[in-house]
């Protein structure tokens, strides 16, 4: 496939487990960084980890991969995968407080 016509998407992710104090959001970072990805990861208050990522179709697709398992102090429950339409609209990647 041509680089040049990469497609790019964005996703939300909701995963549930233990996914909270176990540094979920910096390795999905990192793990976003390394992947060229922007968007943001954040704690919602009912314990579960919500990323919305954007960028090519074959490296969102890899960060998807990585949150079924996460770190290896999480304890990955369930993973819902939003499709939603590409925007464009980040810069970076960032963990939301």
């Amino acid at each position: 496939m041509n680089q040049s016509h990469a497609v790019n998407v964005r996703v939300r992710v909701l995963i549930e487990g233990m996914v909270q104090g176990v540094f979920f959001r910096a390795h999905a970072r990192d793990q976003a960084a390394q992947l060229k990805l922007t968007g943001w990861v954040q704690n919602l208050p009912d314990g579960r980890v919500e990323a919305m990522v954007e960028g090519s179709t074959e490296q969102v697709e890899a960060f998807v991969n990585w949150c079924h398992a996460g770190p290896s102090s999480a304890k990955i429950t369930g993973i819902t995968v939003e499709r939603q339409e590409y925007r464009g609209e980040f810069q970076t990647f960032s963990v939301r407080y």
